[in-house]
């Protein structure tokens, strides 16, 4: 997997996958961006999100769950000082179908934080990580 980053000028970086989906970054005015994108670090929080959501909805789909929504809200803190790494993170599910099956929703949740997830494996080596989750039936 390789990804190409450009600088664009000022603060902002322009990152590219080889499969040719680009995304721009940028720093905040305080620092001389133009907040014209994400920061380097919400896209480590937002790699998490997807990568433990596309988990969580494949094996509920796969176990006949009738998945209508999922949302992922991640919720973090960070040190003070330079390096400004983060210090914990929180994956908190919104599971949203009908007649959703509360263990298939847990297991599901439980082994891509444990298991699959690539993302979250590597942030465990040096960040607190916890979730939890909800069901919303619209049954």
């Amino acid at each position: 997997m390789t990804v190409v980053v450009k600088w664009q000028g000022k603060m902002a970086f322009k990152a590219k996958t080889e499969g040719g989906h680009s995304v721009l970054m940028d720093a905040s005015p305080d620092v001389g961006g133009e907040d014209l994108g994400p920061r380097p670090m919400e896209m480590v929080l937002m790699g998490l999100g997807g990568c433990t959501g596309i988990d969580v909805v494949l094996m509920l789909q796969k176990g006949k769950q009738d998945v209508e929504d999922c949302q992922i809200e991640i919720m973090s803190e960070r040190s003070d000082t330079v390096p400004k790494v983060y210090r914990s993170i929180h994956v908190h599910f919104k599971v949203t179908g009908r007649a959703l099956n509360e263990k298939k929703v847990k297991r599901a949740v439980d082994l891509s934080a444990e298991k699959y997830c690539s993302v979250s494996k590597m942030l465990e080596a040096t960040v607190a990580l916890s979730h939890d989750y909800e069901i919303i039936d619209l049954a």
